[in-house]
């Protein structure tokens, strides 16, 4: 029995082998964005997005979304994410895991190269009682 990583490096490399069909595959920047959110937001301990500090010239940035800053140069791909962690959690551990998970989804899903995921952890939740 051959282990999921396994098999979809497989796959992957009986793809890059088949010969595909004239045309380019653009990817929106917004989908990098979302990709990162997602994968982010399944980490066990990641309670949500916190907003990308930058004020006005937040605004007039591409690449941006919810929690999460990218930046583009040619096949490669750097993230920022600003997080909200559940209260209690490892934060080190935690980090490492959305790094790790967050750069291993945008390789797998759209091929680039990602040079860095920094995580910035903007704030802590607390359960509040009713």
């Amino acid at each position: 029995m051959m282990a999921k990583g396994k098999t979809k490096s497989a796959e992957i490399e009986k793809l890059k082998d088949e010969p595909r069909a004239p045309g380019t595959t653009t990817i929106a920047p917004s989908v990098l964005v979302r990709i990162a959110q997602l994968t982010s937001l399944s980490i066990p301990g990641v309670a949500g997005m916190a907003p990308v500090p930058g004020g006005v010239n937040r605004l007039f940035r591409r690449g941006g979304g919810a929690g999460v800053r990218i930046e583009l140069d040619d096949k490669s791909v750097a993230v920022d994410l600003y997080l909200t962690l559940d209260y209690g959690v490892e934060v080190r551990k935690v980090s490492r895991k959305v790094q790790r998970e967050v750069a291993r989804a945008l390789e797998d899903m759209v091929g680039m190269h990602v040079t860095r995921v920094d995580i910035y952890i903007e704030e802590i939740e607390f359960e509040h009682e009713a």
